[in-house]
């Protein structure tokens, strides 16, 4: 048996890209965020409500992640927002190459956010440096409120958390989830999380996030 000394990481050739769109954002003063969840969190119904309540305040523009289909990218363009569909065609993730031709067919003069909504998957995409300016979960209230203990590596990394679906929680024995003990585990892990309660369905809370994204915007453009 010989011991082979590999001198170049695995994940290298992904650092470069990563470096790349990191470089490429800040020449443009463009923010670009990272969404992360499980398949069915409602990651493309938030973008959609989303697209619709800025669309006269921030010009958007989405990197679709998904395995297969285009589907999402359809609904968030039919709410407004240029939309670049990529298909992984099994790979549980986006690269950040993947971002970087994408990046390519997005007029990023004509924008002032970008959203990639990755591939359903709470553990790959969160390894996975894209250049993005932050990452941004979304945790859906029938996935369990245990999540963030059992995934920690997102929630550790998240600049901001969107608890989806709170709308079950008032409708007593529909969901069992604790939102304290959720939100208390993420600020074990990330005291600096933004936790953001949402409806995609009613629109709670969907202008606190807005709000977020607002300033978020208007502190790169400065």
């Amino acid at each position: 048996m010989r011991k082979v000394r590999v001198n170049k990481r695995i994940l290298a050739a992904n650092e470069e890209y990563a470096c790349k769109n990191r470089e490429f954002f800040a020449r443009h003063k463009i923010p670009c965020l990272n969404m992360i969840s499980s398949p069915g969190s409602g990651k493309t119904s938030i973008l959609a409500g989303t697209i619709a309540r800025l669309k006269d305040r921030i010009r958007i523009g989405v990197i679709e992640g998904d395995i297969q289909t285009d589907i999402d990218a359809q609904r968030v363009a039919a709410a407004g927002a240029t939309a670049i569909q990529i298909n992984t065609d099994g790979a549980c993730h986006l690269s950040a190459a993947d971002v970087y031709n994408a990046v390519k067919e997005l007029s990023v003069e004509e924008l002032d956010l970008i959203i990639i909504e990755n591939v359903g998957n709470l553990v790959c995409p969160s390894a996975f440096d894209l250049g993005e300016t932050a990452k941004v979960a979304v945790l859906s209230a029938p996935e369990g409120d245990d999540k963030p203990a059992k995934y920690p590596a997102l929630f550790r990394k998240a600049a901001a958390i969107l608890i989806n679906k709170i709308d079950l929680l008032d409708k007593s024995g529909h969901v069992d989830f604790d939102i304290n003990r959720a939100g208390a585990d993420i600020l074990k892990l990330n005291r600096n999380a933004k936790i953001i309660p949402v409806s995609a369905k009613t629109g709670k809370g969907m202008d606190d996030w807005c709000d977020w994204l607002e300033k978020l915007v208007a502190k790169i453009h400065r």
